[in-house]
């Protein structure tokens, strides 16, 4: 394990040693795992040490891969080559988000949520880099957060400005500001 992934998976235990206070309010129970783009496959090899770390703490893991979650849902698309050949006409695309993606994707995490999730459970979203470019990290996030009773965990592959509380996905988006709580690989 590369020392900055062992760093990070030691800064969420140190978060998991305090005990969960109830009665936060969603976003309180968002943690941002924030590493640096360029040690993706490194955090990837090593993501089960967050879930050893998670059971160690008494508590569930739950893992949930969005690496694929739009090539799948562009597949079950009946026009999907025509969208190919003329990627504008995808409907629904606002902003910078593909809006229907969106909202099939945070119906689905939540349909799975719901059904293996409870108050005791990390629910853990791997493969936001994915998203870049279709939807943004924020709005699954928001979409998704009722519906997690114990803790949701983002692993973020970007930066973190703490000076304004924004958050940078691959380095390459202007950033949102989201009241997340930080975990970081400290020196």
């Amino acid at each position: 394990m590369s020392s900055k992934v062992a760093k990070l998976v030691s800064a969420y235990r140190q978060h998991l040693t305090v005990p969960w206070q109830a009665g936060l309010a969603a976003i309180q129970r968002v943690i941002f795992a924030v590493y640096d783009k360029t040690d993706e496959l490194r955090l990837r090899a090593n993501v089960e040490e967050f879930a050893l770390v998670t059971q160690q703490a008494g508590k569930k893991w739950l893992l949930l891969d969005l690496t694929n979650a739009f090539p799948e849902w562009m597949a079950a698309q009946e026009y999907r080559d025509a969208y190919f050949e003329s990627p504008e006409d995808l409907a629904g695309y606002q902003n910078g988000e593909l809006t229907e993606f969106i909202a099939g994707l945070t119906t689905q995490l939540k349909s799975c949520i719901s059904a293996e999730a409870d108050a005791d459970t990390v629910v853990a979203l791997l493969g936001v880099g994915t998203l870049f470019g279709l939807a943004r990290v924020s709005s699954v996030v928001e979409g998704i957060k009722e519906a997690v009773e114990g803790r949701l965990l983002v692993f973020f592959p970007g930066e973190h400005h703490p000076e304004n509380h924004t958050y940078r996905l691959l380095d390459a988006r202007d950033g949102w500001n989201y009241l997340a709580v930080p975990l970081l690989a400290k020196d």
